[in-house]
């Protein structure tokens, strides 16, 4: 495909949606870029520029709506927070045309087959795409402006149905190259993300710096202490995919992957990365994605699969009671989860739902 230029449209125009946008352009796609709220795509003026791990200026569409962003579109890339599936997926669902195929990334708290629950009623359709994580990281530092610090070196995938994920991996080759694993399922990269056990821990080691709004430095702080508790859910998080079949990479292959550091301890690697100068800083402010998306949609979740198996999560359990009551809020309310209640989960992650021919 890369001989043969793809229209693809991106959904969603925080940091990771222009950097992905800017990704696949430079591989001589033709990208679309759409804003759900219209604030992300105020001030490009028809190209995008990036620095860092990439570094080139790219012709990129604004799409003014949903509808013109999917019009004519062979590939759609959904990359918005895990909060705002809830309310995307089912105008999304309800706008898409049946072939054309939808990679989720990151697939957070199996919103690949919250969508499919939406499309069931189309019969036969395009796969869904689940995306472990990102194709790379991103700061928007500009209206037109993305710094990549780094494009990882590999992201597992998955599709509803399980048998099209060798098509998903090819497509994402395509638009963004580096190496596409295949998993067997989309709660395997469901699981797979790194972010939640590493943000929340570091959110709770140092919630009284994001309180006051100071300045730290994230991977400099994944001391050796933080990083047994991250060790700690690791393992809860191991159990509960082994319950359903499936392992799960390990944090220091996430950082490895991710980073390019040795792999080794998780303090080490932190400190390694900080030492390369991509490090990043912690958040400042209380209204945080490492506590109001990465627990609802990652440790919350993992919560609601180890209930289904009677599976006991201690460390997990006791780290969201924690981040509930330092953050006063509720923590494990997840409306992608509604539809799946009471659902064969096994069955529908291997067929999809209504897809016969």
């Amino acid at each position: 495909m890369d001989q043969n230029p793809v229209r693809m449209s991106v959904l969603g125009a925080g940091a990771i949606g222009p950097a992905a946008a800017i990704l696949a352009a430079s591989r001589g796609h033709d990208v679309s870029l759409w804003s759900p709220s219209g604030r992300g795509t105020t001030g490009i003026a028809g190209t995008l520029t990036a620095e860092g791990a990439l570094d080139c200026t790219v012709p990129v569409r604004v799409a003014d709506s949903l509808a013109e962003a999917l019009e004519g579109a062979e590939v759609a890339l959904l990359t918005v927070p895990a909060y705002a599936l809830a309310d995307l997926l089912p105008r999304i669902a309800a706008a898409a045309p049946r072939g054309l195929p939808m990679l989720i990334a990151p697939a957070a708290a199996l919103a690949p087959l919250a969508f499919e629950t939406m499309r069931g009623a189309l019969g036969p359709r395009a796969p869904v795409g689940a995306m472990a994580t990102t194709p790379m990281t991103a700061r928007r530092i500009a209206p037109d402006r993305v710094r990549i610090p780094g494009i990882r070196a590999a992201v597992d995938v998955a599709a509803v149905p399980a048998s099209a994920a060798a098509e998903i991996a090819v497509l994402a080759a395509a638009l963004f190259g580096r190496d596409y694993p295949l998993a067997p399922n989309v709660l395997q990269p469901a699981l797979a993300n790194a972010n939640p056990i590493i943000h929340a821990v570091l959110a709770l080691a140092n919630a009284t710096r994001i309180e006051r709004g100071e300045a730290w430095s994230q991977y400099e702080l994944m001391t050796e202490a933080s990083c047994r508790l991250m060790t700690r859910l690791e393992a809860e998080r191991g159990a509960v995919a082994a319950a359903f079949g499936l392992e799960v990479l390990p944090l220091a292959e996430s950082l490895h992957r991710a980073s390019g550091v040795p792999r080794g301890p998780l303090h080490a690697m932190g400190q390694a990365i900080a030492a390369t100068g991509r490090g990043v800083a912690g958040p400042s402010s209380m209204e945080t994605r490492y506590v109001t998306e990465d627990v609802p949609y990652g440790l919350a979740f993992y919560l609601w699969l180890a209930a289904a198996r009677s599976i006991a999560m201690p460390g997990t359990e006791a780290t969201v009671t924690l981040l509930e009551t330092l953050w006063h809020r509720d923590l494990r309310g997840n409306p992608l989860l509604a539809a799946l209640e009471g659902q064969d989960l096994v069955s529908m992650l291997r067929d999809g739902i209504g897809r016969g021919a």
